[in-house]
């Protein structure tokens, strides 16, 4: 038996071979990923007498590639949890950290795990596009906050108030109401230096150009309240500059977010268990496409526990001798994005509150019992995700027998 470990980098790996009983069959060695260094490790690999595995850490996305280059070439392959190997023969008072060091390391660890080491299944085409894409999103959604926010504090110094004006959601194009609103009447002075009647009329044929609907109660609210407002940046040239740029900036992000919900939403469709998915509550065109792609081809986990665990909502267990802690925080030791989009999709729940949803029903208990806002919220996730996987693991099944 021949244990291999890899420790992956951007652009090249570090490879160390054992044997039982710490037999070194080759000292770490170094290949490059390009396709003859590939192809000369793949060559050796088979070379080896007896059987052989090899192991990596699935850190960000730089294993993917050598993962899939040795699976695609017949080999075993195994993708480990960082901190498993981190976890793992810590024996020693010196503290090492190398490249050669790590590759010996999760080599020895391949070898003390032999027998569960579980064959790395390559992501389909869609599923990874899909992951990548929810990445991006997440990705955007966070500078679309950013620029959100930067703009509202721009418009406390000429416009203070204006981004509560209308609350209508944001369109498919991207643009949402108030942000329109502010890059034309990007200060008060641009609305109460006209009287009520002339704003009532221009704000009208803005509404139509804009394809908002229009109320003349909402018109003379505005123009109200504007006549009390205090602008700190005068109404010239250099501040319609500055509003003007972060309204662009927000917008123009605001469509690519917006883009990459629907093309998601779109990919996630030709994927089995898509209506499954959409069919639990909480769980819309939006949120579904996110879970799939965080959680990936749900056989893969071996049971409920598996799932739980890799989105680290698993209740943790703090025991010694008499002592047993009752409220253990969860581990938080996997997905922290899937943590997040389930945390929205609680979030969702407790706002609709669908009298029907087991789900729901088991927040709503624990929250009657007193339990704190996070402990119910994530109890809430650990019980979704155990049925998520008992739903789309039998879905699945079912269609295997059919084929």
């Amino acid at each position: 038996m021949n244990a291999v470990g890899i420790d992956v980098s951007k652009s090249k790996s570090m490879i160390a071979v054992l044997r039982p009983l710490g037999n070194v069959v080759r000292k770490p060695f170094e290949v490059k990923h390009n396709q003859s260094e590939i192809n000369e490790l793949i060559n050796y690999l088979k070379s080896l007498d007896g059987e052989t595995k090899i192991v990596m850490e699935h850190t960000g996305r730089y294993y993917e590639p050598m993962a899939k280059w040795l699976s695609d070439a017949g080999l075993f392959v195994s993708a480990v949890n960082p901190k498993l190997i981190k976890d793992y023969d810590n024996d020693s008072l010196r503290k090492v950290k190398s490249d050669k060091a790590d590759a010996m390391k999760i080599a020895r660890y391949t070898l003390d795990k032999w027998l569960n080491l579980r064959q790395y299944s390559v992501m389909d085409e869609k599923r990874n596009q899909l992951k990548t894409m929810n990445r991006q999103f997440d990705f955007y959604m966070k500078q679309k906050t950013a620029l959100k926010n930067n703009l509202i504090a721009l418009l406390d110094q000429t416009y203070p108030g204006s981004n509560t004006y209308f609350d209508s959601p944001v369109r498919p194009d991207g643009h949402q109401k108030w942000v329109d609103f502010v890059d034309t009447y990007w200060h008060v002075d641009c609305v109460r230096k006209l009287s009520l009647d002339a704003f009532t009329e221009h704000y009208q044929k803005w509404c139509k150009r804009k394809g908002y609907n229009f109320q003349p109660c909402k018109a003379e609210e505005i123009y109200t309240a504007a006549q009390n407002l205090i602008a700190v940046f005068p109404k010239d040239a250099m501040t319609k500059m500055i509003i003007k740029q972060a309204v662009e900036q927000l917008i123009t992000i605001s469509v690519v977010v917006e883009q990459l919900r629907s093309e998601m939403n779109k990919l996630a469709t030709q994927l089995p268990e898509y209506q499954v998915v959409l069919d639990m509550k909480g769980v819309g065109p939006s949120l579904g496409p996110q879970l799939i792609a965080e959680l990936g081809d749900i056989r893969r986990f071996a049971h409920r526990g598996s799932i739980t665990a890799f989105a680290g909502v698993d209740p943790g267990v703090n025991e010694s001798g008499d002592y047993s802690q009752k409220s253990v925080p969860t581990t938080k030791r996997g997905s922290a994005q899937l943590r997040k989009t389930l945390f929205q999709v609680m979030d969702c729940l407790i706002k609709t509150h669908p009298q029907d949803d087991p789900v729901y029903a088991f927040m709503d208990k624990k929250r009657s019992e007193g339990k704190p806002y996070y402990v119910y919220m994530t109890a809430g996730a650990n019980k979704f995700l155990r049925i998520y996987y008992g739903r789309v693991k039998q879905y699945l099944a079912s269609l295997e027998e059919t084929e």
